[in-house]
């Protein structure tokens, strides 16, 4: 057993991350943010009389103080998961920032996993649509802070990541022209297909029956031979996501739907099992919003799009799958009409899987999802 203790004793940290964090919370709606902070602080006050700190030597501890200002650990027995969670702690923050989604523009070869190729026609009309799209976001956000009364507000500085496949850079070739940082990270390249690549669903069957029974049963942990499953790109993307983790500034994501599926489902604490199924149109920018208990995903369009590159990725493997709409993790990512995300769900004997009752999945409900 692993007990983690946070305290905090500098008086502006915890004012900052009161106002940060408590005021959006369901406890203080409609409250001004002055009478929210005071009072919570004056909750904060009744309980330390109470408060004992952890002394005992022979427990596994970790103590964070003043929001990862210091660490204490109290190593008892720690195996590898409880070392992972100290390395975890160090990289948290208290700091709000936003993460953006958005898919890669079309390739010329698109169906091919091998051919690194460089954007289409279209795919460059859709960098520079999506460009002035999150641009224009995010000029509309400072505007709506200072019609607030955040005088002096300003936008945070935005980061952009992609993977070092030709299409995701060239997608963020004119963010890069507008003065942002873009940094190529291998690790977001998208899920291996293996011996399947470019293979028709047909000839999938027909060739690796017993792997499509397989596949069918476990679509996440499952892997075609010499290909990845998405638990492994999970693995793989674990630096990725301590490093998002560690990232004070806003942050624009750019690779493939696989790749997205996987960092929503971390972000979104999602079923692990759902996340085979998350869709992620070309016609919308995905923000992820910090939030008291939870994060928000919010949608942002992409005007006057074609519709034949707005659908799944054209390189994803044809596998025999449902469509991932049916258990989308939000309206607007392929779900169908008032549906939220399922926590898990069943498959038919046919192999359709039926989402359960939809719920508001939520921060507290994290669920194998690396």
């Amino acid at each position: 057993t692993l007990f983690i203790e946070s305290r905090c004793d500098d008086e502006r940290i915890i004012e900052e991350n009161v106002r940060r964090v408590k005021i959006s919370s369901p406890d203080y709606v409609s409250w001004k943010s002055q009478d929210a902070v005071k009072h919570y602080l004056n909750r904060i006050s009744a309980r330390i009389p109470q408060f004992q700190s952890m002394e005992e030597k022979d427990l596994n501890y970790i103590k964070m103080i003043n929001a990862g200002e210091r660490l204490i650990v109290n190593n008892r027995s720690f195996g590898y998961l409880s070392n992972r969670i100290v390395f975890y702690l160090l990289n948290l923050h208290i700091k709000s920032r936003r993460t953006y989604f958005v898919r890669a523009g079309v390739s010329l070869d698109a169906d091919s996993y091998k051919a690194d190729a460089s954007l289409s026609e279209q795919g460059e009309d859709y960098a520079k649509k999506m460009t002035a799209r999150l641009l224009a976001h995010r000029e509309e956000e400072k505007q709506t802070m200072i019609e607030r009364g955040e005088t002096g507000f300003e936008s945070r500085p935005l980061k952009v990541w992609t993977s070092t496949r030709r299409r995701t850079i060239e997608t963020a070739k004119y963010l890069h022209e507008n003065g942002y940082k873009v940094r190529q990270r291998s690790q977001l390249s998208q899920l291996h297909p293996g011996v399947c690549e470019q293979m028709s669903e047909k000839k999938i069957r027909a060739e690796f029956g017993d792997e499509v029974s397989k596949h069918e049963l476990d679509p996440y942990h499952h892997r075609y031979p010499r290909a990845e499953s998405y638990h492994d790109l999970a693995v793989r993307l674990e630096p990725i996501i301590l490093e998002l983790e560690r990232e004070q500034t806003d942050l624009l994501i750019i690779a493939h739907e696989s790749v997205l599926r996987v960092l929503y489902g971390y972000l979104m604490a999602c079923n692990a099992a759902d996340i085979p199924f998350l869709e992620f149109p070309r016609d919308e920018i995905i923000e992820i919003i910090p939030e008291s208990y939870q994060n928000v995903a919010q949608h942002i369009k992409i005007p006057d799009l074609p519709e034949e590159i707005i659908p799944d990725s054209p390189e994803d493997l044809k596998i025999p799958v449902p469509p991932s709409g049916l258990v989308s993790p939000m309206q607007g990512l392929g779900s169908p009409e008032g549906q939220g995300t399922p926590q898990s769900g069943y498959r038919t004997p046919s192999g359709i899987r039926t989402p359960r009752e939809p719920e508001r999945i939520s921060q507290q409900h994290v669920e194998d999802v690396v």
